[in-house]
């Protein structure tokens, strides 16, 4: 506030006013948001085991490697198995070659053809018992079915395998879905499309985007939020399955009254803009102004009033106002250094 001394003249005089700039509020398209949280989960996520049991001869990979759909993860011990598919190859040609010469043989009448259609029955049969332990050794190659990333592999060479018992997974990791939590009360501002927008916390710029796919129709009682997803590109591997993050969604955006940054300041959480009124404002709301001396100024002075206001988040290097101010006052720029409610002030032009 301002003042006063004692002039040789006896009268009350006032230090000059401070100078300050001021702007009216004006309309910005500020983007509304919902700010929640949300978990990662992988659209792809494969429990490893084989299909044959065994011991382990060799284990190829490691927990936290990147595989290719196909690739041989895992060999079991196949030292029977491959004899016995040897031998039955040789078997199978034998009868293969024994069919062959039965049937040139009952074209020259010196076999019968029950005697041919033996051999080939026989023939046939060498070749399926062949195929079939042909698919029993490919059981003791495990390999990848999707491309992604290892989980921790849990057995080693020596090991005893048992047939269809997990020792691994594989998860996708090049596309995640966030499972989105919105809290009930903001269900019917949430629809598909909407563009969403993970962060850190840390970092202003978001790790990624994507937009909601599927809405829950029904509450979480326990809980009081509505299931939101979204699909998320993660091409660089820079987010995890079961990943935790804070995460905005845009709601969509609307014109409303703007304050530069510059213009608030805080006092125990509520916000504060000064605008420039005069002594007949300030009688309105006098707060702890010396009334009895601000009435000695000059008429016509004006005066700093501060004025609690409620603000939305920052965007760019400007608030939307949610109440408080008016598109005709005039605020004053620049913070409020040196400014007290009641402060004579003078406007620069």
């Amino acid at each position: 506030m301002a003042q006063l001394v004692v002039g040789c003249s006896g009268r009350p005089s006032a230090r000059p006013p401070l100078r300050v700039q001021a702007e009216r509020p004006h309309q910005e398209a500020f983007v509304r948001s919902l700010d929640t949280v949300s978990t990662l989960e992988a659209t792809d996520e494969i429990e490893l085991a084989s299909q044959a049991g065994g011991r382990v001869q060799s284990v190829l990979v490691q927990g936290g490697q990147s595989v290719s759909a196909g690739q041989l993860l895992v060999v079991l011990d196949q030292t029977q198995l491959r004899a016995d598919v040897a031998a039955l190859k040789a078997a199978a040609e034998t009868d293969a070659i024994s069919y062959q010469r039965f049937s040139s043989l009952v074209s020259k009448g010196a076999a019968t053809a029950l005697e041919r259609d033996e051999k080939r029955s026989k023939a046939i049969g060498s070749q399926q018992a062949l195929r079939a332990k042909q698919a029993d050794l490919a059981y003791k190659d495990v390999r990848a079915p999707i491309s992604g990333v290892m989980g921790d592999v849990s057995i080693k060479p020596g090991d005893v395998l048992q047939a269809g018992t997990p020792f691994s997974r594989i998860i996708r990791n090049d596309r995640l879905q966030a499972r989105i939590d919105i809290p009930a009360n903001q269900a019917n501002a949430v629809a598909k499309g909407q563009r969403v927008q993970l962060l850190d916390g840390i970092n202003p710029r978001p790790l990624a985007e994507g937009r909601i796919n599927l809405i829950d129709p029904g509450v979480n009682n326990t809980s009081q939020t509505l299931l939101a997803k979204a699909s998320i590109a993660n091409p660089q591997g820079l987010l995890r399955n079961g990943q935790r993050l804070r995460t905005r969604v845009i709601l969509g955006a609307e014109r409303q009254l703007a304050v530069p940054f510059s213009a608030v300041t805080r006092s125990f959480g509520q916000s504060f803009v000064f605008v420039v009124g005069t002594l007949q404002d300030l009688e309105r709301d006098p707060g702890k102004a010396d009334l009895s001396a601000l009435r000695r100024l000059p008429k016509g002075t004006l005066l700093a009033l501060q004025k609690p206001v409620q603000l939305g988040p920052l965007q760019g290097d400007h608030y939307p106002v949610l109440s408080g101010l008016s598109a005709n006052d005039r605020v004053i720029l620049g913070g409020s250094l040196g400014l007290r409610h009641g402060s004579p002030v003078q406007l620069n032009r």
